[in-house]
């Protein structure tokens, strides 16, 4: 498939050229050395303006102001923009002009790497600018970038505001709009808040296995591979804590990850097939404990991240600070329903799903009817940090019986603005229980149930050796982060979400158009029918563009028995 090449992008290539016919190397292999950035040269100049009389930095070309022998351009690096100003006779003092008037204003494009020394001065209108006594070309842009324009007031035309474009491109969408680099600022921000605040307390950070025999943890859908050496089936990891859970076992107080878990499941606003999830597990605890614990470390993560413990989320604020309002699962479904389904039947929980226009099928057992119930008339109504605790049995084969109620368990989730962000247990460490409830999955799978967990034989072996009483929590960093920083979709906190195949432009020359003309989406003609209706084409020219469509994959030829018909590939 051949793609030409805009003009821009071919006067571009030949820039390059005469760049090197220069002696110029546009992509040079040696460092450059900065010692200023742009943010700081705006925030302290006025404050010192002796501790900026000799400055090098690096960075882009946003926007080029030519004008005659003198220019103004926006550089912009790692931390913003700032506007340089360039003179012919300072950068050229001899005859040789070539540096300005050639490389510089025409061999230099808006996108270009240059690396700049200079002085910092005010302009006569007042704008803190460098005065640039030296440039090198540091890498070439071969491709333009979006022209975004803002006004005085700071309003954006022609923005590059396309989703699946700034998704898919993210590595343009930062550079045309700046401003999206605080979301993944304060990510690093959430992440780092976090691990500061268990490191205090004492507690490990530790790496578990992405490629697992198993795919235990959690009720998902696992993405499947094999391993050639070993000609076993191995899982992306659904979860990480079977494994964390060993390392109790091993004897240590207190384990925490961050990391990548993986689930071959849909796709939407709030979820993404790859996702960072934090989880930890701490001895001698409960899930009583851990709701305090993670009430005192979100209230941290917010005033870290946004400066006060209330965030803004969409129309809501939300209040961090604890504690935090509990409801039990029955009890949730209660308040917002009307219906008491504690001492109903699976079979009359199915029922009542029906009559609420739940939709549900045959695998689903009683915990998943209930958690389908929860789903659809509850969470939405969870818009303050609220803790959903007590859950049915069937629902948490990991989690450890309520101590006072009968068929619960001791875990609770955690949701703010309407969708879960945590879940914690008093960890199951019954060993006997344990592989009860795994046989219980195991039924559930049978019945089609695909998101039922696997029998771990290892994990219960090694809860045969002796786990102490432990609390686990599991929270989705991606999610949290969505709060933090008040976005309403998961792609715009992930650098690079998931995304279909890019469809490409597939150029195609008159003659292939024109036969195209002749073919409807979703229809076959009989090809000697398509090759009589054009009537000028010899049969080379036909037999020429009938290869090439067919070799580019736009047109196929089918045999059957009445002959061969052409169609859309």
């Amino acid at each position: 498939m051949s793609i030409g090449l805009s003009e821009q992008e071919q006067l571009r290539r030949e820039s390059l050229k005469q760049l090197r016919a220069l002696g110029i190397e546009p992509y040079p292999a040696e460092a450059y050395e900065v010692n200023a950035y742009a943010a700081d040269i705006l925030a302290n100049y006025e404050v010192d303006k002796t501790a900026y009389k000799t400055v090098v930095l690096a960075g882009r070309i946003m926007s080029r102001n030519i004008m005659g022998a003198a220019s103004f351009t926006e550089l912009q690096d790692a931390t913003g923009r700032i506007q340089i100003y360039l003179k012919r006779d300072e950068l050229c003092p001899g005859e040789d002009k070539t540096l300005y008037n050639t490389v510089f204003k025409k061999l230099l494009d808006i996108g270009d790497f240059i690396g700049v020394k200079g002085y910092v001065f005010t302009t006569q209108t007042g704008e803190i600018s460098i005065h640039v006594t030296e440039f090198k070309v540091l890498s070439k842009s071969l491709r333009p970038l979006p022209i975004v324009k803002r006004d005085d007031e700071g309003n954006v035309y022609d923005g590059f505001t396309n989703p699946e474009l700034r998704y898919r491109m993210r590595y343009v969408d930062l550079t045309v709009n700046p401003d999206y680099k605080q979301i993944f600022i304060k990510r690093s921000k959430v992440i780092n808040t976090m691990r500061s605040y268990f490191d205090n307390q004492g507690w490990m950070e530790v790496e578990t296995p992405i490629l697992q025999p198993i795919h235990g943890g959690a009720a998902a859908r696992p993405f499947a591979t094999h391993h050639n050496t070993l000609d076993m089936p191995l899982y992306l990891r659904i979860a990480n804590e079977l494994y964390l859970k060993r390392l109790i076992v091993a004897g240590f107080d207190g384990v925490y990850e961050f990391g990548k878990m993986f689930r071959n499941e849909g796709m939407d606003r709030t979820h993404n097939p790859e996702f960072t999830s934090m989880e930890i597990y701490v001895a001698y605890k409960d899930y009583i404990w851990m709701m305090a614990m993670v009430e005192e470390c979100l209230e941290k993560v917010a005033v870290a991240t946004t400066g006060s413990a209330v965030v803004k989320v969409g129309a809501n604020e939300i209040n961090f600070e604890g504690p935090y309002e509990k409801l039990t699962m029955y009890e949730s479904i209660q308040k917002y329903t009307g219906i008491d389904v504690s001492a109903m039947t699976e079979d009359e929980i199915a029922q009542t799903c029906r009559n609420l226009d739940i939709e549900i099928d045959d695998t689903m057992g009683r915990g998943k009817l209930i958690d389908e119930i929860f789903g659809a008339k509850v969470e939405a109504n969870l818009i303050q940090p609220t803790y959903i605790t007590d859950y049915p049995i069937e629902m948490t084969p990991l989690a450890k019986k309520h101590r006072t109620a009968e068929g619960l368990v001791e875990r609770f989730e955690l949701f703010v603005n309407g969708k879960e962000i945590a879940n914690a247990y008093s960890e199951l460490n019954d060993p006997i229980d344990q592989k009860e409830r795994l046989e219980d999955q195991l039924k559930l799978a049978a019945r089609g149930d695909d998101e039922a967990m696997a029998m771990d034989d290892d994990f219960v072996r090694a809860l045969e050796y002796g786990m102490p009483p432990t609390s686990g929590l599991g929270i989705g960093i991606d999610r949290l982060v969505m709060l933090m920083t008040n976005q309403s979709t998961i792609q715009e906190v992930l650098f690079f979400p998931q995304m279909r195949p890019e469809k490409k432009k597939i150029e195609m020359t008159p003659e292939e158009t024109e036969l195209c003309a002749l073919i409807a989406e979703g229809e076959q003609y009989p090809l000697a029918d398509v090759k009589a209706k054009l009537t000028d084409w010899s049969n080379k020219k036909w037999d020429t563009t009938l290869k090439a469509l067919t070799g580019k994959g736009i047109l196929k030829v089918s045999k059957t028995d009445d002959g061969l018909f052409l169609s859309y590939k």
